[in-house]
């Protein structure tokens, strides 16, 4: 009989304790990220942007509304903060994009507070060129190829970076951390590789490598901030809701993904922010923190 494999754990912020995460089609990702006769359709079809297209269609169809209440039930989402009640959702992709209730994410008002962008399983590095170590020991956090762009790179290159890990049973809508003009949303484009930690430990540069869009959100008093939306295998779109140029509050909607487990990624210039500690602690021991958008993510340093 082969040996279980290692379950995939965090830090739950709400609860205090180290938990293990219920990963939506573990065994799929398991064949094709850790078995090597996985290679061929990771590399044929799952990381192509033709596989996510068609997942995300039938994701789109009516016919698909009939998977809500099941996945509600297995994952133990609560739907009791839905602004729609589940069975007014038109498909499953509508249920997956939902919003919520207004209040069901308290935004933390104080004015030295940046919060985090959207509910799911957070990372953060202090310095981006010496807080390596992330998923896998002795792999560093590559902002220059992230970024596609020199100039950005130079400014960025040790600046502070928050990982943000969306699972399928996630809110999936992702807000702004704090005020400031956004700039137009770049696509830079790239494969789309699963974002899930079963999928990074083999192959940590898929944050930087898969598609994504680049946002450069100004602030009145920690300069620059910069906002990727990373796109991931099964997410059929990420769509922007914002208007770019327009002044943003924190915690306005910037926008959502459609179905799949995404991420998002926020750098910080150097020495702006400093982490709130459980984030500092954890990621430290490669572990995630799992916290809700709207809750505090980082301090602005005097």
């Amino acid at each position: 009989m082969s040996a279980a494999k290692p379950s995939i754990t965090y830090f739950n912020r709400h609860t205090g304790r180290i938990e293990a995460e219920a990963v939506y089609g573990e065994g799929f990702l398991r064949f094709v990220y850790e078995n090597p006769l996985g290679a061929l359709p990771l590399h044929a079809l799952v990381k192509r942007a033709l596989f996510s297209r068609w997942y995300g269609w039938r994701m789109d169809r009516p016919v698909s509304r009939s998977r809500v209440p099941c996945f509600i039930e297995r994952y133990g989402v609560d739907w009791s903060e839905f602004d729609e009640s589940p069975g007014e959702f038109a498909s499953f992709n509508d249920f997956f994009a939902r919003k919520l209730k207004p209040g069901a994410r308290p935004i933390d008002a104080r004015e030295n507070v940046v919060v985090l962008p959207a509910d799911g399983r957070h990372l953060a590095i202090a310095d981006a060129t010496v807080g390596g170590d992330f998923f896998v020991k002795g792999v560093r956090f590559d902002v220059a190829v992230l970024l596609g762009d020199a100039e950005l790179a130079a400014r960025f290159a040790k600046g502070s970076v928050l990982i943000s890990r969306l699972c399928p049973l996630d809110y999936h809508r992702f807000h702004f951390p704090c005020d400031g003009a956004p700039g137009e949303a770049r696509l830079i484009n790239g494969p789309l590789f699963s974002v899930n930690p079963i999928a990074l430990k083999k192959r940590p540069t898929i944050l930087w490598e898969n598609k994504r869009c680049l946002t450069v959100l100004k602030t009145p008093n920690i300069g620059d901030v910069l906002l990727l939306e990373i796109g991931a295998t099964c997410v059929g779109s990420v769509v922007q809701t914002y208007d770019p140029g327009k002044p943003v509050c924190k915690g306005d909607e910037k926008g959502c993904f459609r179905f799949g487990g995404s991420s998002l990624v926020t750098i910080f210039e150097p020495g702006r922010v400093r982490f709130a500690d459980d984030l500092l602690e954890h990621s430290a021991a490669g572990r995630e923190v799992y916290a809700k958008m709207g809750e505090a993510a980082a301090f602005v340093n005097a």
